[in-house]
């Protein structure tokens, strides 16, 4: 059972796959809230075609790809409020263009499609003591982030016309937490891959949602469900031979399939029957 620990490589993964299922799992709490669970899927294709452009101009990844995820993010901002479009419209349009082009550029220059294979599907063998150094800064950043903002985001959450009205700044939150989502996505790309970093950041908020109904427990169990399927699917990959993203993802499942049973078997106890919470 304790193999795996006498390598060095995993236990780099596993904590860096349970930090980032972590601060996927906080993120995602707002995302979820927002019924904007796709904005996660389009961020991660976002981001990889900044990852591509940014090799291919050998800028820095993490400051290109960040950039241009954080930049991403905004222009679907500024589409769905000055142009009426809907939310996943506008998603649809940026991120499914920015993919395109690094599939376009990986296709142009094939001489570095392999290194972007981890980017896809996630492997615990890329990550290193800088992949580490990312995920904690993020991780940092974005708990101070949410505890510094937190009214404010509560409230551009739950009545964003409202939070306007009184003043609130809702369009720096939502910037704001743009550039921290994007931050996130990209620090989590080598562990969890741009095809599996959506279905973490949406599962443990839905599972945290069948377990309670209080916010700040939501977001402290979300947060601990996240860190909890980063940390046993990369340990699952590890005996199953399989990527780490897919390994995270399917544990996420797992978690979520076991709480809509246990949830819907303890509503029938209390009610003789009925439907499941919302």
């Amino acid at each position: 059972m304790l193999e795996p620990f006498a390598y060095p490589f995993f236990v780099r993964g596993l904590l860096a796959a349970a930090l980032a299922g972590g601060v996927c799992g906080l993120l995602g709490v707002f995302i979820v809230l927002r019924r904007m669970a796709y904005i996660g899927h389009g961020l991660s294709h976002a981001v990889f075609g900044g990852a591509v452009v940014s090799y291919v101009l050998s800028v820095n990844f993490l400051l290109g790809a960040s950039l241009w995820g954080f930049v991403s993010a905004l222009l679907i901002n500024q589409a769905t409020r000055r142009r009426r479009i809907a939310a996943d419209a506008a998603i649809g349009v940026v991120t499914t263009a920015s993919f395109a082009l690094g599939v376009a550029l990986l296709s142009r220059y094939q001489g570095f499609t392999r290194s972007f294979d981890a980017a896809l599907f996630g492997n615990i063998l890329g990550v290193d003591g800088t992949d580490m150094a990312g995920i904690a800064l993020v991780a940092a950043v974005s708990v101070l982030t949410v505890l510094a903002a937190y009214k404010l985001l509560l409230f551009a959450t739950f009545e964003p016309q409202v939070a306007r009205y009184y003043g609130v700044p809702t369009g720096w939150v939502d910037a704001v937490f743009s550039l921290v989502l994007a931050a996130a996505i990209v620090v989590c790309l080598r562990v969890l891959g741009v095809t599996m970093i959506a279905a973490v950041i949406v599962i443990p908020p839905v599972t945290a949602r069948m377990l309670t109904r209080g916010f700040g427990r939501m977001m402290a169990l979300s947060t601990v469900l996240g860190a909890a399927c980063g940390g046993v699917g990369v340990y699952a990959s590890y005996y199953a031979d399989v990527s780490s993203g897919p390994a995270v993802v399917l544990t996420a499942a797992a978690m979520f399939v076991a709480a809509y049973v246990w949830t819907g078997r303890r509503v029938q106890r209390r009610t003789g029957g009925g439907s499941l919470p919302s």
